[in-house]
């Protein structure tokens, strides 16, 4: 079995999914040496995420034993994973008609029955076999009641779920929706507007059901008022579009669960929202996948499914979900932002600039647009062009942006490497001036005026501020070791440096820092043998990192003194305190 579900979820998320336990009868996929090739090829491709490729190999391996239920639970799981739900239906539904308990078949089964209107098929389902969990399948029984014009039992239903206290939010949220999707808005705000309104609070699409409810019952300064509530000031496209459209009085369309296909829609992606960082990734894109199924329009749905792709490492496949976004829609600024990053982790920076450039000819104001830029441009060592962008979305952005003090940071960045340090220090300080207690420009200050040798003192105080926000960063704890010993305080930096290589043990630069420290209060054979390791983590293919590894090999050959001389650096002080 590729997922063992109820032994990855968190105790929050199994209250939430409440997973039945898988009951498959085979112990094992292989009776013969090219299926146990293609089953090992296929767990390996699932363990790494590559669900592509773990659909080919086990399908490959049930060609060879077509009733191994391992075999067709890991090919339905990787086939929904791809978000190929149709390719999945065969084989879970042999699952089903062979007696074999999977939970995710059974999600299979369910999206499948509701993306053909099957709603007699959902009530029918024999729930002690084909169980997904007591919310999901009591939600699912209700739309269907819905889908066949059976309004009360459909309110009966949720009402039923919503007695189990740990449910009752998410029954009564489904259960105003569906009040909604029959022109019943005062049934759906009711609901809404109970204890205080906590129910319209509940998600960011709750809220925004609440704010159409209201606009389609003609009050439309409340719908203002949620809105404002609910999102505050700064609203992102999507919910300024709803804004401008209610401030020149027109009315909101329902639209996130108008219909009882789209409610089951939104059963799966309300699992995957409340499952969200509660449960692992590939688990929740299962749900995110059966949303999206059932409604391919599903515009959070699906950036929820490019954005667990992204995290799983698979880039391709989340490059192709956020291109499903529609340019109309207007979440499609959020879209294109997350495919650049994706692009620039699938090691595609070139693509990712043209997505880049093209959204902010397409919106020329765009903050985030500029900062993104500049943000690939500083990882591709192109600071100028960095600079660039980051001038163009400072001068966007407001004075009291919260993201002022980031652009000025990283603007700093690439002053610093651009050798204009005057500039670098300017914006580095204006950071501070907005955000005082910021560790990371705390240490990148003090360090860069530690490699200067100046104002070592204020520098000190700098990173001691930042190692006390941040005292589990190795490279900020490196800093405040490093700025000792530049003060000749050695036996003081020894601890320090000592607890930065715990941090980060692999680092190049942490390692050499701390055999230089080593030397300083004369642990000699300690401080080779930290250069040793710092070279050893050096790659034979880089040639202008920080760690310098012929330096490095300088030192193992004569000794931290010399070669501080050949430098024409100071010399070390005498080390009375190691």
């Amino acid at each position: 079995m590729p997922v063992s579900f109820l032994r990855r979820l968190s105790t929050a998320a199994i209250l939430l999914a409440t997973v039945s336990t898988v009951q498959i009868g085979s112990a094992g996929p292989a009776q013969a040496d090219g299926l146990v090739g293609a089953y090992l090829a296929g767990r390996s491709a699932t363990q790494d995420s590559d669900f592509a490729a773990a659909a080919q190999y086990f399908t490959r391996a049930l060609v060879r034993d077509p009733a191994n239920p391992n075999l067709m639970e890991s090919l339905v799981y990787t086939q929904l994973a791809l978000g190929n739900l149709k390719a999945a239906v065969p084989v879970a539904q042999r699952m089903q008609d062979s007696g074999l308990r999977s939970q995710v078949a059974n999600i299979v089964a369910a999206a499948h029955a509701g993306e053909t209107g099957d709603f007699a098929a959902l009530l029918d389902r024999d729930l002690e076999n084909e169980q997904i969990s007591p919310l999901v399948d009591g939600l699912l029984t209700a739309w269907a009641h819905m889908g066949q014009g059976a309004a009360k039992k459909a309110l009966e239903t949720f009402d039923e779920v919503a007695k189990q206290q740990e449910l009752r939010f998410f029954a009564l949220y489904h259960k105003a929706l569906a009040l909604a999707s029959v022109g019943d808005f005062e049934g759906a705000e009711r609901l809404f507007s109970d204890n205080g309104g906590q129910l319209g609070r509940s998600s960011r699409r709750a809220a925004i059901a609440r704010v159409e409810v209201l606009s389609q019952l003609g009050r439309t300064d409340d719908a203002l008022q949620v809105l404002t509530e609910s999102f505050g000031s700064d609203l992102d496209p999507s919910l300024t579009r709803m804004s401008e459209a209610l401030a020149a009085g027109e009315a909101l369309s329902f639209t996130i669960a108008p219909s009882p296909r789209e409610g089951l829609a939104e059963v799966f992606f309300v699992l995957a929202s409340a499952l969200q960082n509660e449960a692992a990734d590939d688990y929740v894109l299962l749900y995110a996948r059966s949303a999206t199924a059932l409604r391919p329009d599903h515009v959070d749905a699906l950036l929820l499914s490019a954005e667990l792709l992204d995290k799983l490492g698979r880039y391709e496949l989340a490059i192709a979900v956020y291109k499903q976004v529609p340019r109309e829609s207007a979440d499609y600024h959020a879209a294109e932002l997350g495919r650049a990053e994706a692009l620039r982790r699938a090691a595609k920076p070139g693509a990712a600039a043209e997505v880049l450039e093209q959204l902010i000819r397409d919106v020329p104001d765009s903050v985030i647009g500029h900062m993104d830029l500049g943000d690939l441009m500083r990882q591709e060592e192109n600071y100028a062009a960095a600079v660039a962008a980051y001038d163009k979305a400072l001068s966007l952005a407001g004075e009291d942006a919260g993201n002022r003090w980031f652009l000025l940071y990283a603007r700093g960045i690439c002053h610093e490497r651009l050798k204009d340090w005057d500039k670098a220090e300017a914006d580095f300080r204006a950071a501070l001036e907005l955000n005082p207690d910021q560790a990371q420009v705390l240490n990148y200050l003090g360090y860069s005026l530690v490699e200067r040798h100046e104002k070592l003192d204020e520098a000190l105080d700098m990173i001691e501020r930042a190692v006390t926000a941040r005292p589990d960063s190795g490279y900020i704890v490196d800093s405040l070791g490093w700025v000792l010993y530049r003060l000749g305080r050695y036996g003081e930096a020894v601890g320090h440096m000592e607890r930065a290589v715990e941090l980060m043990p692999v680092d190049p630069v942490v390692n050499d820092h701390l055999g230089d420290v080593y030397w300083a209060v004369g642990r000699h054979l300690e401080a080779e043998f930290q250069w040793k390791r710092a070279l050893s983590f050096i790659p034979e293919d880089e040639t202008d990192g920080e760690a310098d590894p012929d330096r490095i090999r300088r030192k193992l050959d004569v000794g931290l003194d010399l070669v501080l001389e050949e430098e024409g650096a100071e010399p070390l002080k005498v080390a009375n305190d190691g």
